[in-house]
């Protein structure tokens, strides 16, 4: 006989208050991950030169973010379908694999020619400020492999019910990324590095945290222990691959997304305030977002065997897509903006006006990302993948579409154009996954009929 590991949550009926409790602990986790770009971003704007090293270090961190992006939704796939021994070993192997290969790619940028290539004639950066991105990138080399790493023993974690060891991790975290850019001030010439070192540091420790505390929950899978009911899938390399490639995709695009902003930035109007503006803007919302990015693992757990508690998971992230959505609103269209930019991120008082507008563009950002990981929730649940990729190929291509439009069709300021690209692209991608998401609710009602 074998044990069984108390994994997510299944009652005949879920409650608002029992998905508060699984939930909240990943809120907790992804808002602190939010205040990252916030605290860094206001120490490298009280450093030094803040304008090119704001504008390096955003440069940095979104060549390092879509690298890192094949691993990103590793914790969605170690959710649903890590079930017990021989489902946590296919998947592990496959992460590890993962890594080796993101890394690798992180080390083919990082040589001179390469790296010379695509920041200086792709993104068409200053020199001094491509040589401060260089630099941190180099300080980021590690972090991709140690994010795979952690998102992957965090969905096992997740899958046990232990959403709590997750935020535990991210304040750790948090803490280690926070004394590690105080302590650098002064060891690093450049603010830039001062921010890459202290994002590093910060993962490596949670994810070295995250490994402790899932320590336990491994050791019992390996002994012959399950984890709630079974996917019904074998995990062999073949159906990993065809579950998992879809999911790759999607956080490929979803993460070119900065990328091509910033390549479009270097071309635009107004192209150094908006590089500066842009990683503070993007952080403030991330705040906002990050509510729903944290639903969609909890929506995956608690959907139940046959997606019976749809109905009361759609009402409570509606709640907090509208909830996200105003608060955001009441700090771009107030005083509060000022605040924001001004006082707690350092900005100057030009640079505050600067990003008033773009931030007023998206707001309704949050609710939009809230709406989007319920989809993919949904999606992957029911094993249909597939939709996910091509729904965020619809996005990054609308975001295209619109900055080809904005920056050398109207001569739009990079960061106004860039904000409306986002928010049209988003659109299109949410509208885009509806009929297949119609598709799998009706298998919901079918199997509850």
């Amino acid at each position: 006989m074998t044990a069984t590991v108390a994994a997510a949550p299944e009652p005949s009926t879920l409650s608002v208050r029992q998905i508060v409790r699984f939930w909240l602990p990943l809120a907790g986790t992804w808002f602190m991950m939010s205040l990252e770009g916030p605290i860094l971003a206001a120490v490298i704007a009280r450093l030094a030169d803040p304008k090119p090293n704001l504008a390096a270090y955003g440069v940095a961190f979104a060549f390092a973010i879509i690298i890192e992006s094949p691993v990103i939704l590793l914790m969605s796939a170690s959710t649903a379908l890590v079930h017990d021994r021989a489902s946590f070993l296919a998947l592990r192997r496959f992460t590890y694999v993962l890594n080796a290969i993101i890394t690798a790619v992180m080390l083919l940028l990082l040589v001179p020619a390469v790296f010379d290539f695509v920041a200086l004639t792709l993104v068409g950066l200053p020199a001094d400020v491509a040589a401060i991105t260089h630099g941190s990138m180099v300080i980021l080399l590690l972090w991709p492999g140690a994010i795979g790493d952690r998102r992957f023993h965090q969905g096992v974690l997740i899958r046990a019910d232990l959403t709590r060891r997750v935020a535990y991790g991210t304040a750790v975290r948090l803490l280690f990324m926070l004394a590690t850019a105080l302590a650098t001030r002064g060891f690093f010439e450049h603010g830039a590095h001062v921010g890459a070192a202290a994002l590093v540091a910060g993962v490596l420790v949670e994810a070295l945290a995250t490994r402790l505390m899932v320590r336990s929950t491994v050791r019992r899978l390996l002994s012959g222990a399950t984890l709630g009911r079974a996917t019904g899938q074998a995990l062999d390399w073949r159906s990993l691959a065809r579950f998992y490639y879809p999911l790759a995709l999607t956080s490929m695009l979803s993460m070119a997304v900065q990328p091509t902003v910033t390549f479009f930035m270097g071309q635009s109007r107004m192209a150094l305030d908006s590089l500066a503006v842009l990683p503070v803007i993007n952080s403030l919302a991330f705040v906002f977002r990050s509510v729903g990015l944290s639903f969609q693992e909890a929506a995956i757990a608690l959907l139940g065997e046959r997606g019976e508690h749809y109905q009361t998971l759609r009402r409570f992230a509606l709640g907090l897509g509208l909830a996200t959505t105003s608060i955001i609103s009441l700090i771009a269209f107030t005083p509060l903006s000022g605040f924001w930019f001004g006082d707690v991120s350092g900005l100057s008082p030009a640079l505050t006006d600067f990003s008033r507008w773009p931030l007023r563009i998206i707001v309704l950002m949050p609710a939009l990302s809230m709406w989007l990981s319920f989809q993919r929730a949904l999606l992957v649940h029911a094993g249909r993948t597939e939709p996910l990729s091509k729904g965020t190929l619809v996005e990054v291509v609308g975001i295209a579409l619109v900055l080809v439009l904005g920056v050398f069709g109207m001569n739009m300021v990079g960061a106004i154009a860039a904000m409306t690209a986002i928010m049209v692209g988003r659109v299109a991608g949410n509208l885009y996954l509806v009929p297949a998401c119609r598709v799998a609710i009706q298998r919901f009602d079918d199997h509850t009929a």
